[in-house]
């Protein structure tokens, strides 16, 4: 074979998600995993049925349609006005994904040429540098810096070139937990508007927003509909996570685009789940608001347990996740704590300086999750003591 790399130099560099890493080091260690952010208890019970029934019943267990279910693109449309007063076409306007990492992916190989600048808020999620890679782009980072993590609007402002091409929002944050506000949202969309730029925005933890935060898609803002890619999915908001059900709202031109990139990732995915879905989204108001204030509650008991165990502690605003920094123990390096935590206390974190262009920003930052047992997280932040010793 030749001396050239096997690995396309887009992806140069990326290699093993840090999430395979560190839940590779739990189970090898035998540590609690507050790592990667999945629930360790099942959803609604009648939402499990829902799958059991569908798969006994023969639906889906076949290829379904290539834009989604009918059926769960029609609740995927009523949620969307139940929640945030958006009306959608089920036929054109919307578009089932195998979770929302494939709807990040098709719709930036889809709207991306080579040489497009992506203006993205750093920290952000690992999979989002890879689909810019991917798609031949160049990533142009915001930095969100501690202790607020609020995004500097000047900033974003000059960051815009004539290669600038599109916005991609997270709102709540993964990792930070930031959710937007009216006036940033507002100030981000006259810039949207002004420079003629297309919007991908991830709303995964759409109802997972605490205290005073609001969560307002920016779809609804002036002159944003018909530029925005509005995703979202089924996974945190239902606790099934391996379900992988996700998906696209959009102008009917934004949805062809994307979808022509999607047919070519999986075609289509989860047949029986999408009908599972399709119930879900339509539990009572009872059921969101109960989970919202349920996690809230969990946030606060590993907030509690890290501040004890003498972390310095960002509260988040939203998601499934607590920033923290490690600098009060005299660490600087948050990869070196978090490779060396499961030995000295039994537990898994992730380190945000992975998630960072800017690596000196998020150096001594580590990322918890508290989507777990009260049990689970109580027992973390006991272990999590020995670290005052």
């Amino acid at each position: 074979m030749s001396n050239r790399p096997l690995l396309n130099r887009r992806l140069a560099g990326m290699g093993t998600t840090i999430f395979a890493e560190m839940s590779a080091l739990a189970t090898a260690t035998g540590s609690i995993n507050l790592g990667q952010g999945f629930p360790d208890t099942d959803g609604p019970e009648e939402v499990r049925e829902a799958a059991v029934r569908a798969l006994r019943e023969g639906r889906g267990n076949q290829y379904p349609p290539g834009p989604g279910v009918p059926e769960l693109r029609q609740a995927i449309v009523e949620h969307q006005q139940r929640f945030y007063g958006l009306g959608y076409d089920p036929d054109t306007e919307v578009l089932v994904t195998a979770g929302a990492t494939e709807a990040i992916a098709a719709s930036l190989l889809a709207l991306l040429e080579p040489g497009d600048e992506v203006i993205a808020f750093e920290p952000f999620y690992d999979s989002y540098a890879a689909c810019i890679a991917m798609a031949g782009a160049t990533r142009v980072p915001l930095t969100l810096r501690a202790p607020d993590f609020r995004p500097d609007l000047d900033e974003l402002s000059a960051l815009i070139t004539p290669r600038t091409r599109l916005l991609l929002l997270n709102t709540p944050h993964n990792p930070t937990g930031t959710v937007l506000t009216a006036d940033e949202l507002s100030a981000i969309a006259a810039l949207a508007v002004e420079h003629d730029l297309l919007v991908v925005t991830d709303e995964v933890y759409e109802h997972l927003v605490f205290g005073a935060s609001v969560h307002r898609p920016i779809a609804a803002l002036p002159g944003m509909r018909e530029r925005t890619v509005s995703i979202s999915s089924a996974g945190k908001t239902f606790s099934f996570t391996g379900w992988k059900v996700g998906w696209v709202t959009a102008a009917p031109e934004l949805v062809a685009a994307v979808r022509t990139a999607k047919q070519y990732l999986t075609y289509v995915s989860a047949g029986p789940f999408q009908y599972a879905v399709a119930e879900a989204l339509r539990l009572p108001d009872t059921y969101f608001a109960t989970f919202r204030s349920e996690l809230e509650r969990k946030r606060d008991l590993l907030d509690a347990g890290l501040r004890t165990a003498g972390f310095e502690v960002y509260e988040p605003q939203g998601t499934y996740f607590i920033t923290t920094d490690v600098a009060s123990f005299g660490e600087k390096d948050a990869y070196a704590f978090c490779r060396a935590l499961p030995e000295r206390c039994g537990v898994v974190a992730i380190p945000n300086s992975v998630f960072y262009d800017d690596k000196e920003a998020g150096r001594s930052q580590v990322r918890f999750t508290f989507c777990k047992q009260d049990s689970v997280l109580e027992d973390a932040a006991e272990r999590l003591q020995r670290l005052r010793a």
